[in-house]
């Protein structure tokens, strides 16, 4: 038996196992560092002492593909902030939750009481349907490498249902306020809305949230542990899932200061390094 046996550790992607932050602001992957070597390393000894391993990534599927391949995973990855569990080996999603019926009309609520608003639609497939597109949409779409079509509104004949998620893209205070918005229309029984970054907040399915797909992979693992890393409050709920939680240095300070988790070093130092390092 391997020292990892039964154990099943998931980590975020972005500004955890890999540091984005500043590809994002300079606009483009090219700005991305390379892997941290610690991670790989790590991982790779994770997985041969018997450990499962997978990401959880508010990503959608097409915009970590190419990230995928490139790190050492043997357990179904966490995609869409918690809206799907796909399979990279079989190729397929084990679970998906999508947004309910009737989101797109929810949606153009939205864009009805806040005119302007910036947000993204995702398809089922790797399609991404943009309405008011900003800067900041464009450098998100170049880090993440899945491109956007612009639609004029929304609507059935400019979007097809259903969709995976929404992601809203506007500064922390207009997040906010579309955040109370949607609460005091008593969406909170059909949707989980979490701020992914300062910029970004995540519309999903009730229940689509790293925490329940991370609880619903130890499942599926038949893993009797399970430890979790992640930086942002939309992490928080798989940490909070964890038999053992940690942040890298970098996590905000929610995130550092909740409950029961462990600071590691910095993303850029091998964060996820220092978790493996945690169990032998």
């Amino acid at each position: 038996m391997g020292k990892f046996d039964g154990m099943l550790l998931v980590s975020d992607y972005d500004n955890t196992f890999q540091y984005t932050e500043s590809a994002l602001e300079a606009g483009g992957a090219g700005a991305v560092p390379p892997l941290p070597a610690r991670n790989l390393e790590a991982v790779k000894r994770w997985i041969a002492g018997g450990g499962r391993f997978a990401i959880a990534t508010g990503r959608a599927l097409g915009a970590f593909r190419e990230q995928a391949r490139r790190i050492p995973i043997n357990a179904p990855v966490i995609v869409d902030n918690g809206g799907g569990l796909y399979d990279l080996a079989a190729e397929r999603y084990v679970l998906r939750r999508l947004l309910p019926e009737g989101a797109l009309e929810d949606l153009a609520a939205v864009e009805t009481a806040f005119p302007g608003t910036s947000m993204e639609l995702y398809l089922t497939g790797d399609c991404v349907c943009a309405l008011h597109p900003t800067q900041q949409n464009i450098h998100h779409a170049k880090l993440t490498g899945l491109g956007f079509q612009e639609i004029p509104a929304l609507n059935r004949e400019t979007v097809a249902a259903p969709l995976a998620k929404a992601l809203f893209i506007a500064e922390m205070p207009q997040l906010v306020r579309l955040r109370d918005f949607m609460e005091a229309q008593g969406w909170g029984a059909r949707y989980e809305m979490i701020y992914s970054s300062d910029h970004l907040m995540e519309l999903t399915a009730k229940g689509a949230d790293k925490g329940t797909m991370a609880r619903e992979l130890k499942s599926l693992t038949g893993c009797g542990m399970l430890i979790c890393i992640g930086d942002h409050a939309n992490d928080l709920p798989m940490l909070q899932a964890a038999d053992r939680a940690f942040a890298p240095a970098n996590a905000i300070e929610a995130v550092r200061t909740a409950p029961g988790v462990t600071t590691v070093c910095h993303c850029l130092e091998g964060a996820v390094a220092d978790v493996v390092d945690a169990f032998g």
